[in-house]
């Protein structure tokens, strides 16, 4: 058990020294960590809303639309009205952010792999060879954050999850 926790400790750590780096775009102005990680997952996700992709990203609904406001206002998203709901709103990449698309996902992961060339073939391999696992760890935390089938099935509160962050934490009435 205590490996588990360590290696939960070593993950939410490493999590956090990546956050904090805000690597550069080239051909576009620098964009903060949080508008570098919604036009990564709107580039993904073309016509997504504000509610799916806080969600995805397991940050505050109000975080995510200072962070579009930003982004539409850079000419890197747009906003399209659903012709069926007027109600809401889609988001979708430009020109621009389709350009740099490229720039964009290297940047997402340049630094760490610049890092991983300054470790030992070994740690490499190991990482490698845990990329599976991380990825399910990933789907499962997103999965985590996943909404309910049926609203009235659950209720959810709010737990603080780092400095900058809550999540929402599903507490079940069946």
């Amino acid at each position: 058990m205590a490996d588990r926790r360590e290696l939960a400790t070593v993950l939410r750590n490493l999590a956090w020294t990546i956050h904090r780096m805000v690597p550069e775009v080239a051909g576009l102005d620098p964009l903060p960590t949080t508008e570098l990680a919604v036009i990564k997952q709107v580039l993904e996700a073309p016509g997504i809303t504000v509610t799916e992709l806080a969600r995805q990203l397991g940050m505050q609904q109000s975080n995510v639309s200072t962070a579009v406001r930003a982004l539409v206002g850079r000419g890197l998203v747009a906003r399209q009205r659903c012709p069926e709901d007027r109600r809401v709103t889609r988001l979708s990449p430009t020109e621009k952010s389709l350009a740099a698309r490229e720039s964009i996902d290297t940047v997402w992961s340049g630094t760490i792999w610049t890092a991983m060339t300054r470790l030992s073939d070994e740690h490499v391999v190991a990482l490698e060879s845990a990329s599976e696992a991380l990825q399910a760890l990933d789907q499962a935390l997103h999965s985590e954050q996943s909404p309910p089938a049926h609203a009235h099935d659950t209720d959810t509160t709010s737990v603080r999850v780092g400095p900058r962050h809550t999540r929402t934490r599903r507490i079940g009435r069946r």
